[in-house]
């Protein structure tokens, strides 16, 4: 019998459906790196979230181990080269809280255009302002998705109501235009976009891939949004453009000072530049939860 270790803790669908098919299930969320190693050996199977980083000293110990399962979409905390390279293959799920992720990235953008997080704190001291915060429609507007994978992709989708023009750029994709969004080149992307939404995955090419140049690219003052990974985006960078107004306002669900695992920031001595994102007015923050509801938790475990 097949053998699988969770190391990470997950929706108990996913234990029923793996024991429904015969399959041994070691179910141990609290296990750590350090012992993680000294059992690995003896399993087929490995089910993980974000907690550890599987690299080349854990699976060189993995001899029995057929596959990884990241309950999630990003596969940046996976030496994936190397697993493949030894017969293990690498599965995630990003089909699972994509629906989420584009729920919440609208979320952003509409409490951005419309002033509702100063809005709300406003009235909640007793501040009426009504011109203060007069508000900017999507409907006219061109949003730039970047990378039109499956978050990318539902993104566009949940936009489809709302009469924006909707470009996406997809470094490794070509001609997936569809009823949704249109393709498009960077340097279009560039020169049209009044608001960007980021949908790429953490990888050595996307590594602070939005700085300073990049940034100074758009023609228009835009408004970013990040639902991807905080270090696709330099935070010091970003922080110089919404000062010169470049970026007229930002939504951020994941930031560059995130650990490893998304659970907490590294919070010993966080610059000053995470501290004017969070008194910045036109900045929203959320803790790497745009892909996280009841149901995507659910999902995620079945596929």
């Amino acid at each position: 019998m097949s053998k699988i270790l969770f190391v990470d803790s997950t929706h108990p669908r996913l234990l029923e459906l793996l024991q429904a098919k015969g399959f041994d299930c070691d179910y141990r969320p609290g296990i750590e790196a350090e012992s993680i190693v000294d059992v690995i050996d003896q399993y087929d199977g490995l089910i993980i979230r974000s907690k550890i980083t599987l690299d080349a000293n854990i699976l060189s110990q993995a001899t029995r181990l057929k596959c990884i399962g990241r309950v999630g979409a990003g596969l940046e905390n996976i030496d994936v080269e190397y697993a493949e390279s030894h017969g293990i293959a690498c599965l995630n799920a990003p089909e699972g809280n994509r629906s989420a992720v584009g729920e919440h990235a609208i979320g952003m953008l509409l409490m951005l255009l419309n002033n509702l997080n100063r809005a709300n704190a406003e009235v909640k001291q007793g501040v009426w302002k009504r011109e203060e915060n007069r508000g900017v429609e999507i409907e006219g507007k061109t949003i730039g998705i970047i990378g039109y994978g499956n978050m990318g992709g539902a993104f566009a989708r949940k936009l489809s109501g709302f009469g924006a023009q909707v470009i996406a750029y997809d470094k490794y994709k070509t001609s997936f235009s569809d009823s949704y969004a249109t393709e498009c080149s960077l340097e279009q992307l560039w020169n049209d976009a009044d608001i960007v939404s980021l949908h790429v995955p953490l990888t050595d090419e996307t590594r602070f891939m939005v700085d300073d140049r990049f940034l100074a690219s758009f023609r228009k003052n835009i408004v970013l949004l990040n639902t991807a990974r905080g270090k696709v985006v330099r935070t010091a960078d970003l922080v110089t453009h919404l000062r010169n107004a470049n970026v007229v306002a930002a939504g951020l669900d994941v930031l560059e000072y995130e650990k490893t695992s998304f659970e907490e920031l590294h919070r010993d001595g966080l610059p000053t530049d995470f501290k004017f994102l969070v008194q910045a007015e036109n900045v929203i923050l959320s803790p790497h939860v745009a892909g996280w509801t009841h149901e995507s938790n659910r999902k995620l475990a079945e596929v």
